[in-house]
């Protein structure tokens, strides 16, 4: 018998062969995306779906004369910002009213007083309006002056939420007042004789759907010390 010698090899690489590199180096990227997706995944998790952002409640004050007005928050949930700068915790401001309808906090003279949070309930939209995106400044024109906004509350009100609403193909719109109002309580002294909100809720939908339509209250009457806030959220 006779017995062949070969020198010694090195075991191959399954890695080494340029076509096997070429089939699992995607696979490792695949891999990594994965992995990435799945902390991604994880993180997501400890987000409810439940947590609603009250984005960008305004309080305007007027009066027919200067008048000194204490304004303080109590909110069922986490304010995350204020301006003026106030306590975030309890959130609270002296404003004096101006003839031309500012008002001044710390000397500065501003429009509105503004605050923004995140509470973990939802809003009840079991009613209200199915607005395509492209409607979106007609639908808010039209209802914001029903519901007693001036033009000027109403151009800030649009200029904030309808590019929003513009980027979706339809929206689920529902004005959540009195929901809003038990979430977000307003102490003003002294006590204002016209008080007004609005808060919209909003609702991304790829495609119209069925909803009863929502019957709403005509703005008041304003007279004398008038306190005004609009705000709103997405879910």
């Amino acid at each position: 018998m006779t017995t062949m010698f070969s020198a010694a090899r090195p075991p191959i690489n399954p890695d080494s062969s340029p076509r096997r590199r070429r089939f699992r180096e995607p696979l490792r990227r695949l891999a990594t995306l994965l992995g990435i997706a799945a902390v991604a995944a994880m993180f997501l998790a400890g987000c409810t779906e439940e947590e609603a952002v009250d984005y960008k409640p305004v309080i305007y004050v007027y009066a027919p004369a200067p008048t000194q007005v204490s304004v303080s928050l109590d909110y069922a949930g986490e304010v995350t910002s204020v301006y003026p700068l106030t306590a975030l915790d309890s959130p609270q401001w002296q404003v004096t009213t101006r003839a031309d309808g500012r008002i001044e906090v710390d000397g500065k003279a501003i429009n509105y007083l503004f605050w923004e949070g995140v509470r973990d309930k939802p809003y009840d939209q079991s009613e209200g309006f199915v607005v395509a995106g492209e409607d979106a400044v007609t639908f808010l024109e039209e209802k914001l002056s029903y519901l007693g906004l001036s033009d000027a509350e109403a151009a800030d009100f649009i200029t904030f939420w309808a590019p929003r609403m513009q980027q979706n193909p339809y929206n689920l719109v529902s004005f959540v007042t009195e929901q809003y109002r038990s979430a977000a309580k307003l102490t003003v002294t002294p006590q204002p004789q016209t008080e007004l909100t609005v808060f919209m809720v909003v609702k991304s939908l790829d495609e119209p759907v069925e909803i009863p339509a929502q019957q709403l209250p005509a703005g008041p009457q304003r007279e004398g010390l008038t306190v005004v806030e609009w705000g709103g959220t997405e879910q």
